[in-house]
């Protein structure tokens, strides 16, 4: 029997741990391959050899410092992030999941939709906040500039009948700008967050009786406090992977038919193959890759925290 427990809290600091050390882990690994795809390129390069002191010391502050970034930046990302969903999952409900032992069965489609599509609405806002506070002031001078420039021209061409623009569509545009930022960008965010999360669960629910299901294993903490301890790996990989390979096949129809209308039928075929396969194996590698990571990381650090009822 499927039982339905919403989280009501993500508990941070595990969270924001447990997250900005997955992907400093990736970090150092992308930094590791990096580094070798660099010196393999340079030791084909004439000229290069007499540099090796150099690019090793380069290649020793790529390694050290791209997980350190990575950790850094993610602890901020993460903090915030479950700090908004906390604040949010009291007022619009948090994420429900219908788990059946440790298999989660089914994902209920409104409470993903919803509070996936608040928290992006929220950042977007953030973002469309700063981008009007640093470009608006940029406007309203170059709007207040112009006219002052174009009589300054004037009076140095002694060009009599030269029409001196008031600057007014600059001030103007500038607030269109802000408004769009500000208003439009949360909005079109929400909007295109809560389809894309829903279409997540819809196929998620249709798919995992099929090629089963992921599995979560919590243990208790206190009260309605759970742990989350491992997740087996192969499982969850399995069932992301084949929900995002039907996001690639949708993207590869409508190349598909963007390719056909252009004339180019044979490579909107090709598109179509490699946006589903490369989706595929893409978040398989992925999902799998981080499951494995965090169950390794768990018994050192702690897993996550959730509080679900």
């Amino acid at each position: 029997m499927v039982d339905v427990k919403e989280i009501k809290h993500i508990q941070t600091a595990p969270f924001t741990l447990m997250n900005a050390s997955i992907q400093s882990v990736f970090a150092f690994i992308f930094a590791i391959l990096f580094v070798l795809a660099f010196g393999l390129v340079a030791a084909f390069i004439p000229g290069l050899g007499g540099l090796g002191g150099t690019l090793a010391l380069i290649g020793v502050g790529v390694i050290i410092l791209a997980p350190l970034t990575a950790f850094f930046l993610n602890i901020l990302w993460t903090f915030v992030l479950a700090l908004v969903y906390n604040l949010l999952a009291p007022r619009v409900g948090g994420i429900k999941l219908g788990l059946e032992g440790n298999e989660l069965k089914t994902i209920p489609v409104v409470p993903l939709s919803l509070i996936a599509a608040c928290i992006s609405a929220v950042f977007a806002f953030i973002f469309g906040l700063y981008m009007a506070l640093a470009f608006t002031p940029i406007f309203t001078l170059i709007s207040t500039a112009t006219p002052v420039i174009a009589t300054a021209i004037a009076n140095a061409t002694n060009a009599t009948n030269m029409t001196i623009p008031t600057g007014a569509v600059i001030g103007a545009a500038g607030w269109v700008f802000a408004l769009t930022f500000v208003i439009l960008v949360p909005i079109v965010t929400f909007i295109s967050t809560f389809i894309g999360a829903a279409l997540f669960a819809i196929f998620y629910n249709l798919l995992a009786p099929k090629v089963g299901s992921a599995k979560l294993e919590f243990a208790t903490v206190s009260g309605s406090i759970l742990e989350l301890v491992n997740i087996p790996a192969v499982p969850a990989a399995l069932i992301i992977a084949v929900v995002f390979a039907i996001f690639g096949l949708i993207q590869g129809i409508l190349n598909l038919i963007s390719f056909s209308m252009a004339g180019d039928a044979v490579g909107g075929v090709i598109s179509l193959i490699t946006s589903t396969i490369g989706n595929l194996v893409m978040y398989f590698i992925m999902v799998l890759l981080v499951a494995i990571f965090y169950n390794l990381l768990q018994p050192r650090i702690g897993g996550v925290k959730l509080e679900l009822e």
